[in-house]
C-alpha cells in the first residue's frame, strides 16, 4: 500500500472501527499525521488544533483496525494511557504481523 492510498483509505473509513488495517496502512497514516502536524504547527496554533481535531477520530479508528489485524480488540489502545509502558506495548503490537485466521474478518492485502 502506498502513502496516498493509505491516507485515502483512512479518510474514507473516517469512523469505521470494523475490519482490519494492514501495517503499511497504519504506519503511513502515522507518518502523514506527524508530518502534517509539524507543518500545521508552523502555520499557527489554531490551524494545528483544527488539524489535530480532524484526524483524531480516523486515528483512533485505524488503530482499532490495526489491533484487530493482530487479533486484539480495539479497546486495547486504551493501554496507551499508561505513559511509557503503554506506548511501548502499542508500538510493539502495531509492528506485529497479521494473525490468520482471525475473528475480525479476512486479512486486507498489504
Amino acid at each position: 500500500m502506498t502513502f496516498g492510498e493509505s491516507i485515502k483509505i483512512c479518510f474514507s473509513k473516517y469512523a469505521a472501527f470494523e475490519g482490519r488495517a494492514t501495517r503499511s496502512e497504519f504506519w503511513w497514516w502515522i507518518l502523514f499525521v506527524v508530518l502534517a502536524s509539524a507543518a500545521t504547527g508552523l502555520l499557527g496554533n489554531m490551524i494545528s488544533g483544527l488539524f489535530s481535531l480532524a484526524v483524531l477520530l480516523p486515528g483512533i479508528a485505524v488503530t482499532a483496525r490495526r489491533l484487530q489485524d493482530i487479533d486484539r480488540s480495539g479497546w486495547w489502545q486504551l493501554i496507551g494511557v499508561i505513559r511509557l509502558i503503554g506506548w511501548i506495548v502499542m508500538i510493539v503490537w502495531c509492528c506485529q504481523e497479521a494473525k490468520e485466521p482471525n475473528r475480525f474478518g479476512s486479512a486486507a492485502a498489504e
